[in-house]
């Protein structure tokens, strides 16, 4: 199966990278594709909690996704399960955050995709995303 690996630097302190990714308010900001909104999320980020969440497209459309949280290990490394409640697969995403003297390399990996293209999808719409908490960061990180 094909994987998904992706690593982002932030000027920002780890511990409010791992934030983005696990208070609701934060990832509400964030989450999504360029020009999805988020409209709806809910975490519980410790071992067996539960995350869901809801984009909304610029066509009208929702995609609600969800997981569970398998490792919530603050703030060094989070790992979930996500799934599109409309297809049902679950993949594993696994997100290390090293710091690196008051920044940080994020290193997501998304594994368990049943094809190439589908993961080529994620990786566009993650890619994206993570423009988006770029801007989130530096505008959380004004130092």
């Amino acid at each position: 199966m094909p994987d998904l690996t992706i690593t982002r630097f932030f000027d920002a302190p780890r511990e409010l990278v791992y934030a983005a990714w696990t208070d609701p308010d934060h990832l509400a900001s964030w989450f999504g594709p360029r020009g999805f909104t988020c409209s709806a999320v809910t975490a519980d980020p410790r071992p067996g909690g539960r995350w869901r969440a809801c984009i909304h497209s610029p066509d009208g459309e929702d995609h609600w996704m969800h997981g569970v949280y398998r490792e919530a290990d603050a703030p060094g490394r989070l790992v979930f399960t996500f799934a599109w409640e409309a297809q049902g697969h679950e993949t594993l995403v696994t997100i290390g955050f090293a710091d690196l003297g008051g920044k940080t390399e994020m290193t997501f990996t998304q594994t368990g995709f049943p094809t190439a293209a589908e993961r080529d999808g994620h990786e566009e719409g993650w890619t994206s995303s993570f423009e988006d908490l770029t801007g989130f960061i530096r505008g959380k990180d004004a130092r």
